[in-house]
């Protein structure tokens, strides 16, 4: 990748390839969300405990979150056009195999078919490379914003498995997606092209992680993503059950809420992007995660249906894509142009893991007396104060008329 001006070339295949990036991002986060929508189903027809709805539903995040290095680092080597068919396919089979383990009601085997459906989640650190690469740096907020909309397949998996379980049946809607998956990989097969100012990075793997876990803004970005995003996917796939213990909503009324949260978010992404092309990423992030402090505290309360709680989740959910926009403007802005790739993979599997661990906190710390998660929500609120102390002081600013500029 380079830091050189965009050339005419490259700029008549900007936003023809940038769509359909995003769109092989939004399919495989719908398959990689496949089974949080039907936590209350699995729930009720295994009969799980709190912390066991927890764990299944956090184990997708778990591959899609660590697989993220590794797709990183090989996005540097062979590019988008080859890596997103490669791992859409590869999770195809088992969302098919999510299906199987449902209908014959093993747990384990869903923990397990869970877990490497999580390769889906994986296409993140390879399309933020692919994005930097077609565009300029001074517009890359804005690219990695538009990219980032492709998080909206959590909203669609939310919004339309459960509909889809109900209209076609519950293996029919797996082989849907299934299918989807495969055909969306041959398009970008045939359709994607990789930028003319990329060029394969062919140093060793572990090497080149080892350099990108040397970067400073590689730690400074995973944690502040592992807050953004982390937060983010830690309610997309927790908020059909955290509306089921404390609204008592069906399945698919909670699968509707959680579809609205993430629709707010995904467009409050790229809008965090171009407002951190303009005031800088470090204003833009300060106030998501000062927001998010705010509204966790607000969320503790159980504020009342409709419109209070519906105000207080749409906000949160704003207020962390703009997160979201803002941390990896930062990461396109700071890390060097060969490098991309790996701390991408590096601060993408940061955010993944930051939305692992909440479901579990979520599930231990809920009060079943109560019907609250007060705890948890109270754990947010200081984690997110953390991350805003964090922005305002922790990182140095640069010298020069943009701080955010030099790698």
């Amino acid at each position: 990748m380079s830091n050189q001006p965009v050339s005419a070339p490259t700029r008549s295949g900007q936003l023809r390839n940038l769509l359909l990036a995003t769109w092989a991002f939004t399919i495989s986060f719908w398959a990689w969300n496949m089974i949080a929508p039907l936590g209350v189903r699995y729930t009720g027809e295994l009969a799980l405990s709190a912390g066991e709805k927890s764990i299944l539903v956090a184990t997708p995040v778990l591959v899609g979150s660590v697989g993220r290095i590794l797709a990183g680092a090989l996005a540097d080597r062979f590019g988008g056009r080859v890596m997103f068919p490669v791992l859409m396919i590869a999770a195809a089979p088992f969302v098919l195999l999510v299906a199987l383990a449902g209908n014959i009601g093993s747990f384990t085997l869903l923990l397990v078919f869970g877990f490497f459906l999580g390769i889906a989640g994986t296409t993140f650190a390879v399309g933020i490379p692919f994005a930097n690469a077609w565009y300029q740096k001074s517009r890359r907020g804005f690219a990695t914003g538009v990219f980032g909309m492709g998080m909206g397949g959590t909203a669609l998996s939310s919004f339309f498995t459960p509909r889809f379980v109900e209209w076609f049946g519950y293996t029919t809607t797996h082989v849907i997606v299934a299918v989807a998956l495969v055909a969306s990989a041959a398009l970008m097969w045939f359709a994607l092209e990789d930028a003319p100012a990329w060029q394969p990075n062919h140093d060793a793997v572990v090497p080149k992680l080892v350099a990108a876990i040397k970067l400073p803004v590689t730690w400074q970005m995973s944690f502040l993503y592992a807050v953004a995003f982390g937060g983010f996917v830690a309610f997309s796939t927790y908020l059909p059950t955290f509306l089921k213990d404390v609204y008592d909503f069906d399945l698919t009324a909670a699968g509707t809420r959680t579809a609205g949260f993430a629709i707010a978010a995904v467009l409050c992404r790229p809008l965090g992007g171009v407002l951190s092309d303009k005031v800088g990423p470090r204003t833009v992030a300060s106030i998501s995660f000062g927001g998010a402090a705010v509204l966790a505290v607000l969320m503790s309360l159980t504020p009342p249906l409709e419109l209070a709680a519906g105000t207080v989740f749409v906000l949160m959910a704003a207020f962390l894509g703009l997160g979201t926009g803002a941390v990896f403007t930062w990461v396109a802005q700071l890390a060097p142009p060969a490098r991309v790739g790996a701390v991408t993979g590096l601060v993408g599997a940061a955010g993944g893991l930051g939305g692992f661990f909440p479901p579990l906190v979520m599930g231990a710390t809920y009060d079943e007396v109560n019907h609250s998660y007060a705890t948890g929500l109270i754990l947010l609120c200081v984690v997110a104060g953390a991350a805003l102390i964090f922005t305002v002081f922790g990182i140095k600013r640069r010298t020069g008329t943009r701080e955010t500029v030099q790698p």
